[in-house]
């Protein structure tokens, strides 16, 4: 039967990992090699090239965060210089309004000139 054939054969040889290690001593090869207890934190074993790949990649994280945040910021400021330029126009028109009542319409015109001139002198 089949039983004879392999009772001729050789014993079962085990491979063996790492030749340099070499074969067990106790012959105990289904034993588990014991490492070392150390804990080793993750920052020494990682290589330069990976800390410098996750500095280049938070570097560009951080650049999109910010560029976000000045986009988001302008356009705040946007909306609050137009509210400011609005309130202004409103207010200098309620002026030339109740100087009308007083005055005749060629003088407020003239009146009118004047200031914006003095307002672009004034801007430059």
């Amino acid at each position: 039967m089949g039983t004879s054939e392999e009772s001729t054969k050789a014993p079962k040889q085990i491979p063996i990992e790492d030749p340099a290690k070499g074969s067990r001593v106790s012959g105990k090869w289904w034993k588990k090699d014991r490492k070392a207890f150390r804990i080793r934190s993750l920052g020494v074993n990682s290589s330069w090239r990976l800390k410098k790949e996750q500095r280049l990649k938070d570097q560009q994280f951080k650049a999109k965060l910010k560029e976000l945040q000045d986009e988001k910021e302008k356009e705040r400021q946007a909306r609050v210089d137009k509210i400011k330029e609005r309130r202004q126009k409103k207010e200098e028109k309620e002026r030339y309004e109740l100087l009308a009542t007083k005055m005749h319409k060629k003088k407020l015109e003239r009146l009118k000139r004047r200031e914006k001139r003095n307002k672009l002198l004034k801007e430059r």
